[in-house]
């Protein structure tokens, strides 16, 4: 019976993580429109630190669109381990580069629809050989292993790094590196997931009639996503307003999904009884990911689709045949060089003894 309870609750993530990834990744196509519009009418920017976007009914409804993405993102990882719906967040990516292909005219070239594909193919890799997480059932459990030296460590690393990147990088580097707001919005990520996965332990708890709403750690658990979740979406604006949305999305999943990994395994202990075969699948997946990430960053200004194969092909095939044609008659032609020499070089043996014979005759 726990058996299929447990192959249910996969089913009812699987679907709420699939559904989280095509609300989230046509809400950044719908902000992305709002922030143009504000700029095309001379507004300040969200990259210069401007909020005008809060007027904007197109932002409105990205933002929208996110929050429907979040709450089922949020409910798969109640139903689901974190480390199966987090991958699944590459299907956002290939969501948002098609339609910012059509509605916002940022060109994919053959390379980016390559990269796309592979980050799906990795996605499934890693859901295929995914780590199982322990057990939590209630809240005392899940205060336990916050508690833990090793994730306490991490967490103060976490929120280290994100006060320098915020208050010392942020400020000189910003507008110039795509990887600074993004840097931000992924490590506060790990945090925000992990609040996630507290909080939908206590919505199961108070469905079972649990006093979950006495246990102070949900109160913690509510006010530090918040605070997450509102940093991650300030810099996300800022990072979509500045850089193209193609780029944006695949670096952001590659640094969150890593991010949420690693806290995943420091807090749940997932990867002490994973097979060596999981453990390469789960590796050789996340690294097909940064290939597809990489092809779509390195070749995003190369003008190149799938029509330019077969010409390019021809072309080649011509100058094959050129250069073939031409060796060809080179050597012909040194053939008939070589013969005539050789002509040339037994008349001229044949005058000489000639002369040489008629001398001696004299």
């Amino acid at each position: 019976m726990s058996q299929d309870r447990g192959k249910y609750d996969f089913y009812i993530g699987l679907v709420l993580a699939i559904s989280s990834s095509l609300f989230i990744g046509g809400s950044f196509i719908l902000k992305k429109k709002g922030l143009l519009r504000l700029a095309r009418s001379g507004s300040m920017r969200a990259g210069q630190g401007g909020h005008a976007y809060l007027k904007e009914w197109l932002w409105w409804a990205g933002l929208l669109s996110m929050g429907a993405g979040e709450v089922a993102n949020f409910a798969a990882y109640a139903f689901a381990p974190a480390t199966l719906v987090t991958p699944l967040g590459a299907l956002s990516v290939l969501v948002s580069a098609i339609l910012s292909s059509y509605f916002l005219n940022e060109k994919l070239n053959l390379h980016g629809k390559i990269g796309c594909l592979l980050s799906i193919l990795g996605s499934t890799v890693m859901v295929i050989h995914a780590p199982k997480e322990e057990e939590i059932g209630s809240l005392n459990e899940m205060a336990i292993k916050l508690a833990d030296p090793g994730f306490l460590l991490f967490a103060t690393a976490v929120v280290i790094a994100s006060l320098i990147l915020i208050f010392v990088v942020g400020p000189r580097h910003g507008q110039s590196n795509i990887l600074v707001y993004i840097s931000i919005c992924s490590v506060i990520g790990a945090l925000s997931v992990s609040c996630v996965k507290g909080l939908g332990i206590a919505i199961k708890g108070l469905f079972s009639a649990e006093p979950v709403l006495r246990n102070p750690l949900s109160w913690i658990l509510l006010l530090s996503l918040i605070v997450c979740v509102s940093t991650q979406i300030n810099y996300l604006n800022r990072a979509l307003d500045i850089f193209n949305t193609s780029l944006v999305t695949p670096i952001y999943y590659v640094f969150f999904t890593t991010s949420v990994l690693t806290c995943s395994a420091i807090l749940f202990k997932e990867w002490q009884h994973m097979a060596t075969n999981d453990m390469i699948g789960t590796f050789s997946g996340f690294l097909t990911i940064i290939i597809g990430i990489f092809l779509l960053h390195a070749f995003k200004d190369v003008a190149f689709t799938l029509s330019n194969l077969p010409v390019s092909l021809r072309k080649d095939e011509r100058t094959l045949n050129g250069n073939l044609s031409n060796h060809i008659y080179e050597h012909l032609n040194g053939d008939e060089e070589s013969q005539l020499s050789d002509s040339e070089l037994q008349l001229t043996d044949t005058l000489t003894s000639r002369r040489n014979g008629t001398l001696a005759s004299f």
